[in-house]
């Protein structure tokens, strides 16, 4: 490896270590599984295999965008039940998809400042679990019921529930579906994905950058097919990031491997699939998309210093991260625009970068990113620059799968990106890695690492 640009520092932000449980398509294995569990679950295998003395850990910092409930500040609920002492503060942090990589940035900033030097950060999601929402029409039903205080008052408010449910099932006859909204309960994960700013999905805006880098449905059909591929060839490498999760209430069936990744997949089995917006002239299927996941995943960073003091190698260095935002119509380009800060900040190009890990929201996002990075127009246009930001090749990019085949929880993704590339920069033996993702309202993320392992 170069030794550009390496010089240490006492304070310089090291990760000791990572892990991850299996991701699961929504409704599968995992579904049933609660994401405070998840966290939990790769919390305490991170604590194991690094031998950690937990009164050390300054802080947890856990993204989550789910927000159960029963687990509001989901962090903290991780950390005690993981055995993290109670004087241990913790911290659920939320940016949309990178809100894992939210919680490494935020951990970053604590320890290089000094203020502190131990930081568990990661992230958590069951997007099986995401709730249904009642609409005002029956919430104010349901609520009349609860507070009834007499036989009549509750007759009453159950009339008047089963008459939404006749209306409900009225509307459903004879309203066309752009107007089924009076009774219709809001699926809260659809609901999420759509663009408060300009009232679109997340599956729109990769409809648009496919039409506007003419990116053709057999080309993304192939992109696909080719990350199911990688991380099928990778099932061996990918266990080494991960803790395999025991299903209750028995405990005898183990999850030890992603549900999602397909040896299996052909591209005709992908052409048979339907448009999921436009379908006429689309291009953007469940095939060339990632798909709904659930998952969790944690790391370990201190200061260099610290780590030395506790005696760990570290895997690796945050030579750098940033936040960039961008056309939330135009999301999936967000790698564009925070990689370039980001290496500004680490003092590397492009050229530098051994290994790339970007988040596979959508075949049409990557292969946009891909020529958008290697676009004199585009830098030109606008960043002001004179060249291109540089070339992102298909060797180094996402080599043992990407998001298409292993998943997208999306509180939880950032973690895993991360913890995936410290693992391939140690394995292949190469320096620099970039781990970059689009955030959904037009925003991107992007993290430098040096390899230290």
């Amino acid at each position: 490896m170069s030794s550009q640009n390496s010089q240490k520092s006492p304070r310089d932000v090291v990760i000791v270590e990572g892990v991850r449980t299996p991701f699961a398509k929504a409704g599968t294995k995992l579904k049933t599984v609660h994401p405070a569990q998840l966290g939990q679950i790769a919390l305490t295998e991170l604590i194991a295999r690094t031998n950690l003395h937990v009164d050390n850990v300054d802080e947890v910092i856990v993204g989550n965008t789910g927000t159960p409930s029963d687990a509001v500040n989901i962090s903290r609920v991780i950390a005690l039940n993981a055995g993290i002492p109670q004087k241990t503060s913790a911290v659920t942090v939320h940016r949309n998809c990178a809100s894992a990589l939210e919680s490494i940035a935020s951990g970053y900033e604590k320890i290089k400042s000094g203020t502190m030097d131990v930081v568990i950060a990661g992230g958590t999601e069951n997007m099986s679990q995401m709730p249904l929402i009642m609409p005002p029409s029956m919430t104010s039903i349901i609520e009349k019921l609860s507070t009834a205080k007499t036989t009549g008052q509750r007759l009453s408010a159950l009339w008047n529930w089963f008459k939404a449910d006749l209306s409900q099932i009225k509307e459903m006859v004879t309203t066309p579906p752009m107007l089924k909204t009076k009774h219709k309960p809001i699926i809260a994960i659809m609901d999420g994905l759509t663009d408060p700013f300009v009232g679109i999905n997340m599956m729109g805006t990769a409809e648009i950058l496919a039409k506007e880098w003419s990116l053709t449905r057999e080309e993304q059909d192939a992109f696909a097919l080719k990350s199911h591929q990688k991380a099928a060839a990778a099932v061996s490498r990918l266990a080494e990031e991960m803790t395999p999760v025991f299903l209750a209430p028995e405990f005898k069936e183990i999850i030890s491997q992603d549900i999602g990744p397909r040896a299996d997949q052909t591209m005709q089995a992908l052409a048979k699939l339907k448009p999921m917006v436009d379908k006429i002239t689309g291009t953007i299927t469940a095939g060339n998309a990632c798909p709904l996941t659930d998952g969790a995943a944690m790391l370990l960073m201190m200061s260099r210093e610290k780590a030395e003091s506790l005696g760990y190698k570290p895997l690796a260095r945050i030579r750098g991260y940033a936040f960039a935002g961008l056309e939330p119509e135009r999301m999936g380009l967000g790698p564009v625009y925070a990689t370039p800060i980001a290496l500004k900040r680490a003092g590397l190009t492009l050229k530098d970068i051994n290994r790339i890990e970007l988040n596979e929201a959508f075949a049409a996002q990557v292969m946009a990113c891909q020529r958008a990075f290697n676009s004199d127009k585009f830098a030109q246009e606008k960043f002001g620059l004179s060249n291109k930001i540089g070339e992102i090749r298909d060797d180094i990019l996402n080599v043992n799968g990407g998001a298409i085949a292993l998943g997208h929880p999306v509180g939880a993704t950032g973690t895993r990106l991360v913890v995936t590339l410290m693992k391939e920069l140690k394995r292949s033996n190469t320096q620099f890695g970039l781990a970059t993702l689009c955030i959904g309202g037009g925003q991107g993320g992007a993290m430098i690492l040096e390899n230290e392992g």
